[in-house]
C-alpha cells in the first residue's frame, strides 16, 4: 500500500476515532450510546484492517475478526436489555 493513502486512512480514522470518543460521552440517551459504541468497535476494526495490509501480518486481522464478533453480541444482548428490560 502506498504510505501516503496508509498516513491519510489512519489519520481519518484516528479522527473519527476520537469524534465518536466525544459523541459516546455527551450523549444522554440509553439507545445513542450503544449505537456509539458499536460504531467505535466498527472504526477500530476498520483500523486493525488497515494495519494488517499495511504490517503484512494476520494477527491484526485476527483481532479484527474476535473483536467484530464480541462488538455484535455486546450490542445485540445491550439492545435486548434496553428494549424488554431482561437478558434472554
Amino acid at each position: 500500500m502506498h504510505e501516503i493513502t496508509f498516513y491519510v486512512a489512519a489519520g481519518w480514522m484516528t479522527v473519527l476515532l476520537v469524534v465518536t470518543v466525544i459523541a459516546t460521552i455527551q450523549l444522554r440517551d440509553t439507545g445513542g450510546r450503544i449505537l456509539a459504541l458499536d460504531t467505535l468497535t466498527l472504526i477500530l476494526v476498520a483500523l486493525l484492517v488497515l494495519f494488517t495490509d499495511a504490517f503484512q501480518t494476520a494477527y491484526y486481522l485476527d483481532a479484527a475478526l474476535i473483536l467484530s464478533l464480541l462488538a455484535f453480541v455486546a450490542t445485540v444482548a445491550a439492545a435486548r436489555y434496553y428494549g424488554e428490560r431482561k437478558m434472554f
